[in-house]
């Protein structure tokens, strides 16, 4: 369960004038903390402006709670793997999907760049590396 977060810091850049034809999101877990129940992990979620428009950058962490033995679990997985448990996440990727795409829409208006719209809700695929969003 999610508890928290911080966010630590924040870029918006405007690298060149032109109109905005997409944009690619890519959210990277940093680092994964636990101690007994409780979780903390470090984030860099990244809006690439296609065609070398702009970028937005936001640091930040994200805690949770979990019972001491799901805890454990998130954290061998990421020692081993450096991945988290598919169905922790997808609640670790869209609760930072959120909190990001809602305030990184605030940080680009000043650049004059467009709201990195919050996708579909993030599932990732069961025994892959892929993540899919559901048709809406």
């Amino acid at each position: 369960m999610i508890t928290g977060g911080k966010i630590t810091s924040v870029e918006a850049k405007r690298e060149k004038e032109g109109q905005i034809k997409g944009l690619n999101i890519n959210i990277g877990l940093d680092s994964v903390k636990v101690k007994s129940d409780e979780i903390e992990i470090g984030y860099t979620y990244t809006a690439t402006y296609a065609d070398g428009i702009g970028t937005l950058k936001i640091v930040g962490t994200l805690n949770a709670k979990e019972d001491k033995k799901k805890a454990k679990e998130i954290e061998e997985r990421w020692e081993k793997e450096k991945r988290l448990p598919d169905q922790f996440a997808e609640v670790v990727l869209n609760s930072i999907n959120f909190t990001c795409g809602t305030n990184g829409t605030f940080v680009v208006r000043p650049v004059n760049l467009s709201p990195p719209m919050i996708p579909p809700k993030i599932s990732v695929a069961r025994g892959g590396g892929k993540t899919t969003a559901p048709a809406s």
